[in-house]
């Protein structure tokens, strides 16, 4: 739990047909099923299984303009996200929340130059450097996620204070923004598993 927001994470098991018989308004997710690929669907439906098992009762996600995931009853504050075999999802009922998942692979340093400062490089750490490396583009994600702002530049608007991983334990770090006015510094709140970094941000 990172701030008294609800934070949950479960692996993906069944395929779409499974997780859609857990669900009981077909009519909110018809469209959507229609339309998408196994892989992408199963992530899609486990989010919504996942939120249900964790409220107790069935809610209808819906989307901004820009995206961003809300509950059409508006009882909660939600974020969403997933990755290879994971979704997670964050609830709080009176702040914004913002969570990203992400799996981890060395794929990250093949966009390491889409996100990384000269900065931020400097400091990544010699002897966990792949996990820092995530824990800096899961941090944008949820910076990006909670600022719910058009055109945002991971590389040059989003930015990551030193600090050194900790492993298998909550921990944080804090991140600032130059994209908006407010310029905001956030507490960015992580845990790194065994094979995935989830980081989260409540507002």
């Amino acid at each position: 739990m990172a701030n008294h927001a609800t934070i949950k994470t479960a692996p993906i098991l069944e395929n779409s047909e499974a997780l859609l018989a857990q669900l009981e308004h077909h009519e909110w997710y018809h469209p959507s099923v229609q339309r998408m690929g196994e892989s992408r669907l199963r992530e899609w439906l486990a989010v919504r299984v996942l939120l249900k098992e964790t409220l107790g009762e069935e809610k209808q996600i819906v989307y901004s303009e820009l995206g961003k995931p809300y509950l059409a009853d508006g009882s909660h504050h939600i974020s969403i996200s997933h990755t290879k075999g994971y979704v997670a999802i964050a609830i709080d009922r009176q702040y914004p929340v913002a969570i990203d998942i992400e799996r981890i692979s060395p794929r990250v340093e093949n966009i390491r130059s889409r996100f990384i400062s000269e900065e931020e490089e400097n400091h990544l750490s010699k002897t966990h450097r792949l996990t820092h490396l995530l824990l800096h583009w899961s941090a944008k994600e949820s910076l990006f996620k909670m600022m719910d702002a058009p055109g945002i530049e991971f590389k040059t608007q989003l930015h990551i204070h030193p600090f050194e991983p900790v492993l298998n334990e909550w921990s944080k770090f804090t991140a600032h923004e130059t994209r908006t006015a407010q310029q905001a510094e956030v507490t960015v709140r992580y845990i790194v598993a065994e094979d995935y970094v989830l980081t989260v941000i409540v507002g």
